[in-house]
């Protein structure tokens, strides 16, 4: 069997006296799609905080592939291609939304500071590349008419997507999503569906954190679901759903809730 992209093992935090994470351990495949549920306060950003190590860890160990992350810093764990996004859309409001996506490829830039001022051919060039690559994703997101308009200027909801293009632009081989679809309208949600399934079929590995029942269901192979920092089931979406305990505490009594 192939080894997991993520592997969390017996991952426990706590503040104080206070368990945020209680002996958490679970693995994400490589080129799957996860999706982390559970009430608000369960623990899932706090989860994402230890895979960054934003948070250090109080016992347990989280690998990425064979690498063990909780001695890394987390300019460490970005290099190692974990890239996330937050609850709280973050764009640069000095920005065009198509230099916001820049940014986000700003690790891969190869020619120097000196080949760039000097607008060089081989700057020029990769500048070229590098914003075709980045109206690509635009496209697909649906905002590629506003890649020369300011960030700011853009709904809520559409700064939230172009967060994930721009995290997309870093070319993660992991991908972590806070809350990805808060504040999308019905258009803006299919548009972020749309674009978690090109980013799997690309084999990159995803977990969100999500409360859009509809959307997880259409596009996540593995559901995790966290209440009060301990994992309390896991599978696929089908299982899920006629699973009684979830269905009554996280996604609604409704058919129509999942």
């Amino acid at each position: 069997m192939s080894v997991p992209a993520l592997k969390i093992v017996n991952a426990t935090k706590q503040f104080g006296g206070v368990s945020a994470i209680s002996d958490v351990s679970l693995d994400i495949a490589d080129g799957s799609l996860t999706a982390l549920i559970g009430p608000n306060g369960a623990g899932k950003t706090t989860l994402f905080n230890l895979i960054t190590n934003l948070f250090p860890i109080t016992s347990g160990d989280i690998y990425f592939y064979d690498t063990s992350l909780t001695r890394l810093s987390p300019g460490q764990i970005a290099a190692l291609g974990i890239v996330r996004t937050f609850q709280t859309a973050r764009v640069f409001p000095a920005m065009t939304v198509l230099e916001n996506v820049l940014v986000g490829g700003h690790r891969h830039f190869r020619r120097t500071a000196l080949e760039q001022m000097l607008w060089l051919a081989a700057a020029r060039r990769e500048e070229r590349q590098l914003t075709a690559r980045a109206e690509a994703f635009l496209e697909l997101a649906g905002l590629v008419h506003f890649r020369h308009s300011a960030a700011t200027d853009l709904p809520m909801g559409s700064q939230k997507l172009l967060e994930v293009v721009r995290a997309l632009m870093a070319r993660p081989r992991l991908l972590l999503l806070d809350e990805p679809a808060a504040g999308l309208n019905d258009t803006e949600t299919a548009e972020l569906a749309s674009l978690l399934r090109a980013v799997r079929e690309a084999g990159v590995t995803v977990m969100v954190v999500e409360h859009n029942m509809s959307l997880v269901m259409g596009v996540a192979d593995q559901v995790m679901v966290l209440d009060a920092g301990s994992l309390v089931a896991s599978g696929t979406p089908s299982e899920i759903r006629r699973n009684a305990r979830v269905i009554e505490a996280y996604v609604g009594q409704s058919e129509g809730a999942v």
